[in-house]
């Protein structure tokens, strides 16, 4: 993955060729719906879907629409008809907190299994849902590891290459024709990746934060989520808060 130049030329010249990424010698499809596709091993990566999120915040009084999970799991199942995976693998912080997966309406609890019909489904452990959860399918765990990757949901220091993980919810900032744009980004250097996040109601948080830097050092790759493709800039270049 080459560096892009400036973070003020127009989206359209900084074009990621193919949306190919390539985490420790491995081959990955970067969607720009926010997903990644291992075409070798017919898997689809998701990470920090958040379902139901409206409802926790409305638990607490802070009122939502309470459509997030639906919108998720619609954008989910036009992913999976796209890619047709062999495995889904979700990256952690799956459902916004441990009763998440009881809050399901009945309509979404039938959506998602139906997405999970015919095919492996693996729910990686977040920190906002730990412990497996009974009723919504798939199977859990701590990481999963095939070939040379690893998937986890918080990127670990000092980790070996391969590792893909979420929880950051990395986001860009770039000026385009005089004023600045923000999207959703895949954080990169070529050795590991942090996932943009996927679900209706997340924020996120921005390349050039510390946070970044502890994973990353100085060096990486912010790769923007366009509405048809991905657009890469050196994440140094990228814009501050």
């Amino acid at each position: 993955m080459t560096p892009t130049s400036s973070a003020s030329s127009s989206l359209r010249s900084e074009l990621a060729q193919d949306a190919r990424l390539r985490v420790a010698g491995t081959d990955l499809t970067a969607d720009c719906a926010g997903a990644l596709y291992w075409t070798e091993e017919s898997l689809l990566v998701v990470a920090d879907l958040h379902l139901e999120k409206g409802s926790s915040f409305a638990r607490r009084g802070m009122l939502l629409p309470p459509y997030d999970t639906t919108e998720t799991l619609a954008r989910l199942a036009r992913l999976i008809t796209r890619h047709a995976p062999r495995v889904v693998v979700a990256l952690g912080d799956n459902f916004h907190d441990g009763s998440g997966p009881a809050r399901l309406s009945a309509a979404d609890r039938a959506s998602l299994a139906a997405l999970q019909r015919g095919r492996d489904w693996v729910w990686i452990a977040g920190n906002h849902d730990p412990e497996p959860a009974a009723g919504i399918g798939g199977t859990f765990a701590a990481t999963l590891s095939i070939g040379a990757l690893t998937f986890r949901h918080e990127p670990s220091r000092n980790a070996p290459d391969g590792e893909i993980s979420g929880h950051l919810h990395p986001l860009a900032r770039i000026v385009q024709r005089g004023r600045a744009v923000s999207r959703r980004c895949f954080a990169a250097d070529g050795k590991r990746m942090v996932m943009p996040a996927f679900g209706a109601y997340t924020g996120g948080l921005n390349v050039r934060d510390r946070a970044f830097r502890a994973v990353f050092g100085a060096n990486f790759t912010a790769h923007m989520l366009g509405d048809n493709r991905l657009y890469a800039f050196a994440a140094s270049r990228c814009l501050t808060d």
